[in-house]
Formats: C-alpha cells, sequence, structure tokens
C-alpha cells in the first residue's frame, strides 16, 4: 500500500470511490468489474490534467523504487557532484539584443533538468523585475548544469549576458570567464551591429565560435541566407551552424552536444596557488558582500583564509558554492569551477570585480589580468529631491556600483538642487536603468539632469582640463581652445532607409566615412560623429525612421576641436548656473530660443517686469520678457486732466524700477525640471 500511495497524485481518486476509501489512499490502483477488461489491477489513466500528474507520480514513483530516497527529495544534488576537469565547459551566450538569448538559456537549463517544470518560467535567468518589463537582460547569470552524453558526465558553467550595447562592459566579463560562446543569430533579421561587436570581444579572447541560427520556426526564417551573410561579413564557417528553435525546443539537445565536443576544457591547475577572478559581486544586506568567482588555479574550500589581492583584505570562507542557478552549498570547489562566496565582507571596496581571490597562507605570485576599466560616455546629475536623502544616495551608489562595475559617481554641488553627485554611464539606456534601480531597491526619489560628455579644454597657459560641467569652464579669455570626444557609429539598415539615415548623419554634425552593402538588401553605413549629438534622443531617431528596422554600435575614436561655446542663462540680470551648457556655435540660436521661451511659460509673475536672456559671454542671442502683475491705479481717475493720469502712472513706473534692482527671482523646481526635459530634447 505504501508504494501504491506514493504512485497515487495527491488528492486524485476515480469518482467512484466513497469518502472512506479515499482517506485510506484507494484508488491508486483499480480493477475493472467489466466485461471485457482484465481482473488485474492497473495503474490509473489520467486525463485532462495528465502531464502535470505524470511528472509528480514519475518523481514519487522513483523514489519508491531503486533510486534513493535522498537523491529524489534533492534532485539538484547530482549537480554537485564532482568530473573531472577534462569534463568541465564554461561558456556563454552572446547576440544582439532580442535574438533569444534567454530563451535559449530557459531551454538549456529545462533538457538539463536543472530548474523543474513547476518551477519553470520563461526569462528564469532574469531575476530583476527591471528586466522583466522590459523584455532586455541587463544582468549577467551564471547556472551550473549536469548534462551526460555517451554514459560520460559533464559540467556546463553557462552565462548568460545582456545584448544591448550600454551593456558591453557585463559582456566582456562574462567572456573573460569562459572557454567557448555560443553565437546565437535570429534566422530571420540576420546580423546586427551588436551581433558583430559581441563576435569580435568574443574573438578579442579567443573564445570556441559556435554559431547558432535560432527562431527557424518563424514564416520569414531564412537561416540558408543568415548563414551566407555570418560567412561573408564576418567570415566564420557557417557549415556546422546549428539551427534551433528556443521557443520550441528544436536543435537543443545538438546544442549541448557542441558545447561537449566542441568547447575546450579549463587548463588542469590544481596543483598551483589558489587564483580566482571575481567576474561580479553584489551587496547581501544580511550576510554582506557575495562574490561570484571562477577557479583559475588550484582550489579554495570552506572555511579556507582568502586574501584578496587588490584590495590587500583577507577573510574567513564562511559559505561557498555553485550557482545553480539558485545558490546550492558545495565544500570545495576546483579548477574551472564557477561559484559565490560568502565571507561576511561588510565594506564594498574590499571586494571589487576584476580582483583576484588567492590563499592567505600559500598567496599566488601574481594576480590575474583583471578587466579594463569601464570608461564612461554620458554623464549626468543625480539629486535627491529630498536633501535628507544625501547620505543613503551615496550608500546606495556605493552599493549598485558593486554590482555594476561600470558606474563611476563623484560628489557635486548645485545652486539649485542642492548636494548630489555626478555619476558616469556607459549610454542613455545605462543611465536610464541605474536611475530606476536605485529608485526601486533604495526607495530614493531622484531629479536627473540632462545628459552630457566630457569636454577637454586647451587653456592659454598650456594646460589642459577636462570639463564635464558646463560650470566649470574656464573664462573665455583663459581658453584657446575646446574638444569634444567624438565616435566611430556603424549603422546596419535595410537599403531603403539608408536615405533616412544618411539625412541624420548629417542634421548630427556627422562626418560620413564608408558605406557597404552587406548583402543584396542590407548595408552598413558608418558615420563619425560628437558623442554630444548622439546622447539625446539619435537612437530614438534612428528606430523611428527606418520602422525599427536598423541596429547600430559605437565605439570611442578621440577628441577633436569644435567651434562650441557656452550657452548662459540670465533671469532678471542674474546668470542662472544650473541653467548653463554647452552647445555648438550654430545651435546656440536655436538651443537658447527654446530654454527662454519656455522658461517663460514656467517662471511666476512678480510685481516688476523680469527679463529673461540667453547670452554667449556678453551678447544676448534670444529674449523674453515676463510681464509685470500690475495694479491698475488709474481706476479711481474718472474724469479730469491727462497730468493726473501721468503723474500716477510715473510714480507706479518709479516704484516698479526701484522693486526691480531690489527684487530676486526664485526659480521653481517644475521649471528646472521641465528645463532640463527640454534640453534633453534639443541639444
Amino acid at each position: 500500500m505504501a508504494a501504491a500511495a506514493l504512485c497515487r497524485p495527491a488528492g486524485f481518486f476515480p469518482n467512484y470511490a466513497t469518502p472512506q476509501q479515499r482517506r485510506s489512499g484507494y484508488g491508486a490502483f483499480y480493477s475493472f468489474p467489466f466485461v471485457g477488461h482484465s481482473s488485474q489491477p492497473r495503474p490509473l489513466q489520467f486525463l485532462g490534467r495528465a502531464s502535470s500528474f505524470a511528472a509528480r507520480r514519475t518523481v514519487l514513483c522513483r523514489a519508491a523504487g531503486t533510486e534513493s530516497k535522498a537523491a529524489a527529495a534533492n534532485p539538484g544534488q547530482d549537480r554537485l557532484l564532482k568530473v573531472p576537469v577534462s569534463n568541465i565547459r564554461n561558456f556563454c551566450i552572446i547576440a544582439h539584443i532580442d535574438h533569444g538569448k534567454s530563451t535559449l538559456a530557459d531551454k538549456l537549463l529545462q533538457l538539463t533538468g536543472t530548474v523543474q517544470m513547476r518551477e519553470m518560467k520563461e526569462q528564469f535567468l532574469d531575476n530583476m523585475d527591471l528586466e522583466r518589463e522590459r523584455g532586455i537582460t541587463i544582468k549577467l547569470q551564471a547556472a551550473r548544469m549536469r548534462y551526460v552524453l555517451d554514459n560520460e558526465p559533464y559540467c556546463l558553467n553557462l552565462i548568460d549576458t545582456p545584448g544591448h550595447v550600454d551593456f558591453s562592459y557585463e559582456v566582456s566579463r562574462s567572456l573573460a570567464a569562459c572557454e567557448g560562446a555560443l553565437l546565437v543569430v535570429d534566422a530571420s533579421q540576420g546580423v546586427e551591429a551588436q551581433t558583430l561587436a559581441n563576435l569580435y570581444l568574443a574573438l578579442e579572447n579567443n573564445l570556441e565560435i559556435i554559431p547558432v541560427l535560432n527562431k527557424i520556426d518563424l514564416p520569414g526564417a531564412e537561416p540558408d541566407r543568415v548563414a551566407r551573410e555570418i560567412e561573408e561579413i564576418i567570415g566564420l564557417d557557417c557549415s556546422n551552424a546549428i539551427l534551433c528553435s528556443a521557443k520550441e525546443g528544436i536543435g537543443i539537445t545538438e546544442i549541448l552536444n557542441a558545447i561537449v565536443t566542441r568547447v575546450p576544457p579549463p587548463k588542469d591547475t590544481s596543483q598551483s596557488p589558489l587564483r580566482a577572478l571575481i567576474f561580479d559581486s553584489y551587496y547581501d544586506p544580511y550576510r554582506g558582500v557575495i562574490v561570484y568567482f571562477r577557479v583559475v588555479d588550484g582550489s579554495i574550500k570552506k572555511g579556507d583564509r582568502v586574501y584578496f589581492m587588490a584590495s590587500g583584505k583577507d577573510y574567513f570562507a564562511d559559505e561557498i558554492g555553485v550557482l545553480s542557478p539558485n545558490q546550492m552549498q558545495v565544500g570545495e570547489l576546483c579548477v574551472g569551477e564557477v561559484g559565490y562566496l560568502s565571507a561576511s565582507i561588510r565594506s564594498v571596496a574590499d571586494a571589487r570585480v576584476g580582483d583576484t581571490i588567492t590563499q592567505f597562507g600559500r598567496r599566488a605570485e601574481s594576480s590575474l589580468p583583471g578587466y579594463e576599466q569601464a570608461t564612461p560616455m554620458v554623464f549626468c546629475g543625480l539629486f535627491p529631491v529630498d536633501a535628507d536623502q544625501f547620505p543613503e544616495l551615496r550608500e546606495a551608489l556605493e552599493k549598485l556600483q558593486l554590482n555594476d562595475a561600470a558606474l563611476k559617481f563623484e560628489p557635486e554641488t548645485s545652486s539649485a538642487m542642492g548636494f548630489g553627485f555626478r555619476c558616469g554611464f556607459l549610454g542613455l539606456l545605462h543611465m536610464e536603468i541605474v536611475q530606476e534601480r536605485l529608485e526601486r531597491e533604495y526607495n530614493l526619489t531622484l531629479i536627473t539632469t540632462a545628459p552630457s560628455v566630457v569636454y577637454r579644454v586647451n587653456c592659454a597657459s598650456g594646460e589642459t582640463v577636462e570639463c564635464s560641467n558646463p560650470s566649470l569652464l574656464p573664462e573665455p579669455g583663459k581658453r584657446r581652445s575646446i574638444e569634444e570626444p567624438f565616435v566611430k557609429i556603424e549603422m546596419l539598415t535595410p537599403k531603403e532607409y539608408i536615405g533616412p539615415l544618411m539625412e541624420l548623419g548629417q542634421e548630427r554634425r556627422g562626418e560620413f566615412k564608408e558605406m557597404n552593402y552587406i548583402t543584396e538588401n542590407r548595408a552598413s553605413i558608418v558615420y563619425e560623429l560628437p558623442l554630444a549629438e548622439m546622447v539625446g534622443d539619435f537612437f530614438d531617431q534612428l528606430k523611428s525612421r527606418t520602422k525599427g528596422y536598423a541596429s547600430m554600435e559605437y565605439s570611442f575614436k578621440g577628441y577633436r576641436e569644435s567651434d562650441l561655446v557656452k550657452l548662459d542663462v540670465q533671469i532678471n540680470g542674474e546668470p542662472v548656473e544650473p541653467l548653463s551648457t554647452i552647445v555648438h556655435k550654430d545651435k546656440a540660436y536655436a538651443v537658447g530660443r527654446a530654454l527662454t521661451q519656455k522658461l517663460k511659460e514656467l517662471i511666476p509673475r512678480q510685481m516688476f517686469k523680469i527679463p529673461i536672456q540667453a547670452c554667449i559671454g556678453a551678447k544676448v542671442i534670444a529674449s523674453e520678457s515676463l510681464s509685470a502683475i500690475r495694479k491698475d491705479v488709474l481706476s479711481k481717475c474718472y474724469g479730469g486732466d491727462i497730468t493726473r493720469k501721468k503723474k500716477l502712472l510715473k510714480k507706479q513706473a518709479e516704484g516698479k524700477k526701484r522693486m526691480k534692482a531690489v527684487g530676486k527671482v526664485d526659480v521653481p523646481q517644475e521649471a528646472f525640471m521641465a528645463v532640463l526635459r527640454l534640453e534633453k530634447e534639443v541639444i
């Protein structure tokens, strides 16, 4: 009866079972007393909800059979079993945004039994609410899988990476922890800008590339054409490319087999002193800093005293484990394995991404190369709406920087906003995501200034000053020239949208470099243009002018001298520093006119006339005036001589003049916010 009870799905009984029989477990086996049926007990045949019941029945029946009860109770236990170093495979998935990386990762987890069906959900590794809402991957995620090929168990360590250009630093960190990469290309859309960028990153790291053509189930899929594209553009042999559909589960087994047979194993350096590379980390309020690392040499055990080579700090490894994809504790991690470490690290500066972990008693001679520092491309000011939240904002940025190594920040003071931070980002989407994470995860209410870039000022004295804030720009007499950063931008587009994209490039002060036809219907257009022209709505314009078909990728080229000016805004003769901006001379009038008109709408009227001016140095290029609130002093004059009226009006004008001389205009916070939004649109 015990075995029968195990094989019976909980709460499911035949309709003809009595309440007493249900309580006693009747219904797991039953007999048919009808003519033509065997009188031997037969297993229940399930209808309707059979699939979910069958899955549960399989697990429970296995527990009652030859398999051990412990293994059935913890299906993930076999993933923790050790395999030889030659059977470890470390790989990541790289692709352009929305080409199906996360869906493919889901299917790999599902097929290898890493995640049970009842726990499965779409984009399983995207565990941030923000990622699920936007449908994009923001953070790299690691997962350990076990796969058996020809009765030989293999340990597969997967790292899922983001696809957007703004998160390329996450991709580069992932690649350094792997020996192979799955290059996923959408069989209907073909090679796109970020496909190329990510592939070049992988080739720089000498990874084994496995091309995978995804979404072959779509009606518009053209795998043969896309395979030719990859061979022509990239030069990658696609004769053994894998055709798959992650959504339908087609070709997933072939991908796993290819990972085992084509990705090389890590080098066996188990006898060397421990060296482990930290590729990611985050802050847990209860356990402190948790670091994700890959063991390059030696091994690490629970309780070992470890030393962080860059920070010079040492801790005891209270807990080590693997990510499968949730954290699972183990006693030891060896060469080639990927895992996490918890050591009650309270200071976020003690365990930085790119640092090397070694044994305190048996230190390695040299640290691992680590990662290049990310160079911020876009800057903006972050200020708390409530000034009392400044310490919380500092703490939140420090913790977020631990999880997002590309984020840079330094304190800043503004006469309008108060105390805040000047933050550097890799792009506009990165800036938007960081702001939203700060507000959601740390309950902060923030004001963001217009995005800007770092200018290089050549002073008359011969020194060069870097300036990311217009208020720090030296006086015109002290500077010889201003240089601005330029980027090389490559746009991939269908041929019918070449004209609108070239027009966009010319509008943004771009310099045309070259145009190549990748295939008969797709072209690559290369421009060099100022980064300041790209940090606004360039990407939005690119998508809207091409109906969403074009994609872009950019890289920093260097600084070039440009005819730039500082545009000041004066209200009632007083300069308002937070509204100053650096613009190209040709655009100064348009920006100045837009700013003054917007301020006229937003500043409340006073008892005196207020001039609102946009100036370059002492020269006013755009002006608006806010008329005074006037009292009708002539209301009591119902007749009489005109001189009486003139006398009253003259007296009023003198009072307004005195009031204007001593009066001060307070610009409301809403006006600053509206102007900042306007700057994002106009500049």
